[in-house]
């Protein structure tokens, strides 16, 4: 027979809770999607809620009418509990497929059905139990649950779909922008996906070498919006509108070491999009531009590197092929000068200047073979434990000549530690800084040498009353044919302090050049202090 209500209402109520803790564990499971997902932000192409048209109301009320076509020849052969297990699943067909709105029509249909054609009296809304009101508040209660978790499930699934798509659009620009090789590649590729996934024009503004932001379209010239400006320098989002009142946002590209440029994205797009896919679209951008800059850094670099090494090698070679020919000229000067019967007064003294001009050339030739020497690593320092007023004593004698028409001021204190140094290389040392000292100082003025120790370095200056160093040439001073004065009447190709540095630094020491207060030049060399060996005991 048709069974009592309270029978039909267990049944209901035991269909309600399978139907719940089914719809529970499927929700669990798609939470773990949306977690899984969480870090991408939700689907710009999508978010608002779907919105069921008639056609899908009409199929709620097809499902329902199959649901009741199905259960009419079984009644009489199955209890009306497990009949009324069968409308649940019209109503879960609805919210699945068609939306939460069918799904609730489709519920309080089948609670209509049910009592109009397996509850007693037939084709009646009427009850012949007050009872059966209770099965038909359960079966609506059953069936809108089941609407309501079907339709959050549904709402779910479709945000996992958008945000998997998103997912794809941005997986797709990374490799786009990966090859990318160019500034104009990459505009490109910002521009088709603000097309594509906003549904907005978008642009780069990007520095030019003077640090100016200007469009990376080729060929586009247009003044610096305020708001492109503020967005780079301070690094926020900016928000204005042109002319006819249609907004613009002003992304700026951060990328780790600084900002790069400023994306801006032009028109409403037709879904507000969400401020996590704008930070990774522009956080592409970004990083692409910066790799990009990192690329041109390194062959440029690359490009110096060659550079100085073709330089170096023709600098050896050109060294020793004018080597050889000076010091010959050199010697036939004073071959000449002591031939029989004895020069004139004025052949000796034009003997004595191409002496002294193939001299000269002669050591500006060692220069250059010796600052080649010393970039290529052909030089070894032959460091031994050395008094350093011995090298500065060799070092005066080398340029007594240059020395001769100045004052000399030497002080250096007896209880200087020995130093560990290559003699011959840190006698080269002085003696370019006293050829400087003394070439670009007048006649009459005083070169002072003075030494300190102090707790972990031994201090040695050169310094002069001359002109003093220019303000605008001390940090580059030390660069190779860099020259302090460059109208100078003194020859050289300028590679004395650039040969003073590199000896120095291979010693583990540092130098620096500085205008005294007082007035002239100074050069300071800073060398770390070791422990000397012990001298020998005398035997008593």
């Amino acid at each position: 027979m048709y069974g009592s209500p309270v029978g039909v209402c267990g049944s209901v109520a035991a269909a309600a809770r399978n139907i719940t803790a089914r719809l529970a564990t499927i929700r669990g499971h798609a939470h773990l999607v949306v977690m899984f997902a969480h870090a991408m932000p939700a689907s710009v192409f999508s978010t608002s809620p779907h919105r069921a048209g008639w056609r899908n109301y009409g199929l709620a009320v097809l499902s329902v009418g199959a649901i009741a076509a199905v259960g009419a020849p079984l009644l009489g052969h199955l209890d009306l509990a497990n009949i009324a297990m069968l409308f649940p699943l019209a109503v879960l067909f609805s919210a699945v497929k068609l939306g939460r709105g069918p799904a609730v029509l489709a519920a309080f249909l089948s609670v209509a059905l049910f009592d109009l054609f397996f509850v007693p009296p037939h084709f009646t809304l009427g009850v012949s139990d007050v009872q059966y009101l209770l099965t038909f508040a359960v079966l609506l209660l059953v069936a809108l649950t089941t609407a309501e978790l079907a339709a959050r499930l549904r709402r779910q699934r479709d945000a996992a779909e958008q945000r998997e798509r998103q997912t794809q659009a941005l997986y797709g620009l990374a490799r786009e922008l990966s090859a990318a090789l160019a500034v104009e590649q990459i505009d490109e590729h910002a521009k088709r996906f603000s097309r594509e996934v906003f549904g907005c024009d978008g642009a780069l503004w990007l520095p030019d070498a003077q640090d100016r932001l200007q469009p990376a379209t080729p060929g586009c010239a247009a003044a610096v919006p305020p708001a492109a400006q503020a967005a780079w320098r301070d690094g926020r989002t900016q928000h204005t509108t042109d002319a006819a009142g249609k907004p613009i946002r002003w992304l700026p590209l951060r990328a780790p070491m600084r900002v790069r440029g400023v994306l801006a994205l032009y028109g409403e797009p037709a879904e507000p999009p969400p401020a996590p896919l704008l930070d990774a679209f522009s956080s592409l951008l970004a990083i692409a531009l910066e790799r990009l800059h990192y690329v041109a850094v390194a062959r440029r670099t690359e490009l110096e590197m060659e550079s100085e090494r073709l330089r170096n090698s023709l600098l050896a070679a050109l060294s020793h092929d004018l080597r050889t020919p000076l010091t010959a000229i050199a010697g036939l000067a004073d071959a000449v000068a002591l031939t029989a019967p004895p020069l004139s007064s004025e052949q000796a003294e034009l003997v004595a200047a191409i002496g002294a001009e193939a001299q000269r050339s002669s050591a500006q030739v060692a220069k250059l073979l010796d600052m080649a020497r010393i970039e290529s690593g052909g030089v070894r320092l032959r460091r031994e434990w050395q008094p350093l007023e011995e090298v500065v004593g060799a070092a005066l004698q080398a340029r007594a000549s240059l020395l001769g028409r100045h004052e000399l001021a030497i002080d250096l204190p007896a209880e200087l530690p020995l130093v560990d140094i290559d003699s011959v290389l840190f006698e080269r040392v002085l003696c370019n800084l006293l050829e400087n000292a003394a070439q670009y100082t007048p006649p009459g003025s005083r070169i002072e040498i003075r030494a300190r120790a102090d707790e972990d370095e031994i201090v040695l200056q050169v310094c002069d009353n001359g002109p003093g160093l220019p303000p605008d040439r001390i940090d580059t001073l030390f660069a190779k044919f860099t020259r302090g004065h460059t109208e100078s009447a003194s020859g050289g190709f300028g590679l004395g302090l650039a040969i003073v540095q590199a000896v120095v630094t291979a010693h583990g020491g540092r130098v620096r050049g500085f205008n005294r207060a007082t007035g002239g030049a100074c050069f300071e060399i800073a060398l770390p202090l070791g422990t000397a060996p012990a001298l020998p005991q005398e035997a008593a």
